[in-house]
């Protein structure tokens, strides 16, 4: 095993590391600490000094003595935890010599591995955008809540923010800005119920205040749900403590989470009070942009104390969602039922736990939290059963039922990535966050989506959007029931759908660009440019291709479930009602003799309309009209498969028409596209007429240009008027499908491309795309892939798979994570890079691994087998709980049940 050394000198790092194993000879280099620079820039100088190095691990010579890292090093003045920095930078594990002394290299560099791969972990105290973005990332929560990883003890500020939120409680609120009312609809930030503070002496309660303390980790146990959060305190008056708190939330029980808060007094015996409150003083103020707006979303109607448990409830103001939230302290050290005083304010309930400590004694406190709603409960029981749920509840069997679900979870739904250390661990913090997202959902009860930002904070408003397409293929792959009920969430406002088709003239069902509690629209007519300070117009809702992702998700879970009762019930129906209304949005051209679609907004949302036009939209933007031409393909061919009867009914229901099928028969093959003499696919009609933007010149003058929209309208300039694009739009139907089953509809429209059109399409497209949207990346790493420029798939993926995790987008992730990208970074892997295709007749496995990566293994459900993946560069491994023909390599592969195939390739 090779490896470097770090030692830490005066101010200075010393680097070790053998040149010739066999002759022993070694390099000693000394990087002098530069305090004008940042921890970053200083650590890249080593980077920098080591090109051309390769080792396996890093030691670390002589760190500090920390109980929750031994990576963490002092220099110049600053603490680091080098580990956590070393290892990012050069995807290797960093170990503490005195590990390696203890146990040896091997295993210290295994478990170093083993745990860098599990754990998510932040060292130090950040502020503003920087820690509400780690919040995000540290958010627990079983998709019926969530709850931001913030401090116990902090309140929120521009510092912290302990929001919670449950799955589908929104409200609207109207606000009037500048003679204009605005109506917003929420997802609503609910009262902070983890709050757990200490006091020494009956002093002010503990705040998170950097003068206070020395220390702070934080740790994400992506194994078990915990998140752990030690900090080191050195109090003004001189006492210091050791404090841990750890969260988790119930994944079975899911109207419960549990925090264990443990104290340490390192030099003082005394009193001490624990402080703990639910507190109702809280509004939605997660995203400053939002702040002109009423966030003020709830009542606090009644609290109440007995004992060592409160209760406090409410409603939101204009929704009339009711609530109720119970907490039960308890404690070993003491008997919380008869020492705790009760001291409440007008929307906050607090508990106050006086205890004698001695030096170096740990004392331990649990605070359980049960909340209920509305929404799932009947709202003149939800105090009696939050009392009763809070009673049996407890952190062990939170603990319990939470490490037996990941358990659980991680052997059914784990990707398993050897050689790349980052992209396993990151890999595992995205399918942590989907199940943080929506678990819940799956059982049945809860009229909810999952939102582009999670549960994990208020960015969108929480709202639902078409991100589900780019989500649902994970659940339904290994959750199919919980795919399920997310579909239903749109089933459930079909008729919302078809009022909003209704509203605008149209026929069937035309679905919002952002849904909510109701399912109508959401979406502004103005948007704040946060450069400018101004007020713009907001043409999104005209991303109609919304309602076709419904539509593919629909297809999609047929597909990979063949659950022929959804369909019946509930699916088919979606499909035509869908289907009608892009009928309705079509007409037909003579001069052309073609159809064409007005009025709608792609992907690319910096293209809202053409430029000194007075109508909204394009016209035949190109993935609307070849998701429209697929569409009426599908619907076709799947009412072929109904009995007479079952489909009158359905027809009756989407008011359906044999002359309505015979007319999307032949929209289907005559919709226009825009194609120029190259083959290049124009993103919307008229789009080959715009001048093109030379980005390099924007790029030295703004640096980041990804929202470039935002750039030229603080110049007074459109981006309408140019060939920008902020993510991928022409060539988004590529990801959607098999590149073939895309030549396919494209052919059936009429057109012929040349050879090798796509690879000249990317380039186009490539040379015009700011990548403002995180999903813009991941659906060109898939296209790049296809065209065989792994390089560039690669760079594409490996920014996506980042970009929460370094806030890439400057501060996006402090207002929650994006699902989304979570979603199809998993996707990837396993569809692109694994080469496992759900999306035909039959499986096909074709692996293009990344060169970093020696092996890749995850399962997959199909039609209700399980089949397990283990992919080399030379060999696939198969192995399915049931008989299953697959296409492996362009070769066919029969696997019996449990009978494992390996093939070469």
């Amino acid at each position: 095993m090779k490896t470097i050394s770090l030692k830490i000198v005066d101010d200075a790092i010393e680097v070790n590391y053998v040149i010739q194993r066999a002759s022993k000879q070694s390099r000693k280099i000394i990087i002098s600490y530069n305090d004008e620079q940042s921890i970053g820039e200083n650590l890249e100088t080593i980077r920098v000094k080591l090109v051309g190095v390769t080792f396996d691990a890093i030691i670390i010579e002589n760190p500090l003595s920390y109980s929750f890292s031994d990576t963490i090093i002092g220099i110049n003045h600053q603490r680091i935890d080098i580990g956590l920095a070393l290892t990012n930078m050069f995807n290797v594990p960093v170990v503490a010599q005195s590990t390696v002394t203890e146990i040896g290299l091997t295993k210290a560099v295994a478990h170093k591995r083993e745990y860098n791969s599990w754990h998510l972990d932040y060292y130090g105290q950040y502020k503003d955008k920087r820690n509400y973005g780690q919040e995000s990332m540290l958010t627990v929560g079983n998709g019926f809540f969530g709850l931001r990883g913030a401090y116990v003890e902090a309140h929120a500020d521009q510092d912290n923010y302990p929001g919670m939120y449950v799955a589908g409680l929104y409200n609207q609120n109207t606000t009037n800005i500048n003679g204009r009312d605005i109506v917003n609809e929420d997802l609503v930030n609910l009262p902070n119920a983890q709050f757990l503070t200490f006091g020494i002496d009956n002093s002010n309660p503990f705040k998170i205040k950097k003068s206070d303390i020395r220390d702070i980790y934080r740790s994400l146990d992506l194994r078990t749900g915990k998140l752990t959060t030690s900090m080191i305190i050195n109090l003004s008056t001189g006492h210091q403590l050791e404090v841990k708190a750890t969260k988790i939330a119930d994944m079975k029980e899911w109207h419960r989470f549990a925090i264990r808060y443990e104290i340490t007094p390192l030099n003082f015996t005394g009193n001490m009070q624990i402080y703990s409150e639910i507190d109702g003083h809280v509004i939605n103020d997660n995203v400053a942009r939002y702040a002109e707006f009423d966030q003020r979303h709830l009542d606090i109607t009644s609290m109440g104390t007995s004992t060592n448990e409160a209760v406090l409830s409410g409603q939101t103001k204009n929704s009339q969602v009711e609530f109720a939230i119970g907490t039960k302290l308890t404690s070993p050290d003491v008997d919380t039922r008869k020492e705790i005083i009760t001291s409440n304010t007008s929307a906050a309930v607090r508990q106050i736990l006086n205890i004698n400590v001695e030096s170096n004694h740990t004392y331990t406190f649990d605070k359980s939290v049960t909340i209920f709603t509305s929404l799932e409960c009947h709202s003149d029981e939800l105090d009696q059963l939050v009392l009763k749920e809070v009673d049996q509840a407890d952190f062990e069997s939170t603990q319990q039922h939470t490490q037996a679900f990941f358990k659980n979870m991680w052997q059914e739904a784990d990707v398993q990535i050897t050689g790349d250390l980052t992209s396993q661990k990151l890999s595992r913090v995205n399918i942590f966050h989907l199940f943080v997202s929506a678990e819940a959902i799956g059982a049945g009860k809860l009229d909810a989506s999952v939102g582009a930002r999670g549960l994990h904070g208020e960015a969108y408003r929480g709202h639902v959007f078409w991100d589900e397409m780019f989500i649902i293929p994970f659940y339904a792959a290994h959750y199919p029931d919980l795919a399920k009920q997310l579909l239903m969430y749109r089933y459930q406002r079909l008729g919302a759908a078809r009022k909003y088709a209704a509203s605008e003239g149209y026929q069937g069902a035309m679905y919002p660009w952002q849904s909510g509690m109701y399912g109508d629209e959401q979406s502004q007519f103005v948007h704040l440019n946060p450069i400018t300070n101004q007020w713009d117009p907001d043409n999104s809702r005209l991303q109609r291709h919304v309602s076709l992702s419904v539509a593919y998700d629909v297809w999609l879970y047929l597909h990979l479930t063949d659950d022929q009762q959804f369909m019946t019930d509930y699916g088919l129906e979606m499909l035509l009602s869908i289907a009608k209304f892009w009928l309705s949005m079509t007409s037909y051209d003579k001069a052309d003799q073609r159809y064409s679609i007005h009025g709608v907004m792609g992907p690319d949302e910096f293209h809202e309309e053409y430029p000194n036009s007075d109508a909204e939209g394009l016209t035949n933007n190109a993935y609307t009209n070849i998701m429209v031409a697929w569409l009426f393909k599908l619907v076709k061919r799947l009412t072929g498969m109904y009995d007479a009867a079952t489909l009158k009914q359905l027809n009756e229901k989407a008011e359906l028409s044999d002359a309505d099928y015979q007319e999307m028969d032949k929209v289907s093959h005559g919709l226009k596209l825009d194609i120029n003499e190259h083959g290049i696919i124009g993103q919307f009609e008229g789009y080959f007429n715009l001048p093109s933007l030379d980005f390099d010149t924007y790029r030295k003058k703004y640096g980041d240009i990804s929202r470039l929209d935002r750039i030229l309208k603080s110049e007074g300039k459109t981006p309408d008027a140019y060939q920008v694009a902020k993510q991928a739009d022409a060539l988004m139907a590529y990801y959607n499908f098999d590149v073939s089953d895309v030549d396919e509809i494209i052919s059936d429209m009429g057109y012929h491309l040349p050879a090798n059109y796509l690879t000249h399409n990317l380039q186009f497209y490539l040379d015009r795309t700011t990548h403002g949207s995180t999903l813009s990346r991941i659906v060109y790493a898939a296209l790049t892939e296809y065209d065989d420029n792994m390089d560039q798939s690669w760079k594409f993926f490996h920014q996506a798979l980042f970009s929460d995790y370094y806030d890439i987008q400057g501060g996006t992730t402090a207002e929650g994570i994006h699902l989304g990208v979570m979603g199809a970074t998993i996707a990837l892997e396993t569809r692109v890079y694994g080469g496992v295709d759900l999306l035909g007749d039959q499986i096909s496995v074709n692996p293009h691994l990344p060169s970093k990566w020696q092996q890749i293994a995850f399962s997959q459900q199909y039609h209700g087998t399980c089949i397990d993946f283990e992919i080399t560069h030379h060999k696939i491994k198969l192995t399915a709980d049931q008989a299953i023909n697959l296409q492996v390599i362009e070769q066919p592969v029969e696997l019996a049940a449990k009978q494992p195939v390996t093939i070469e390739y």
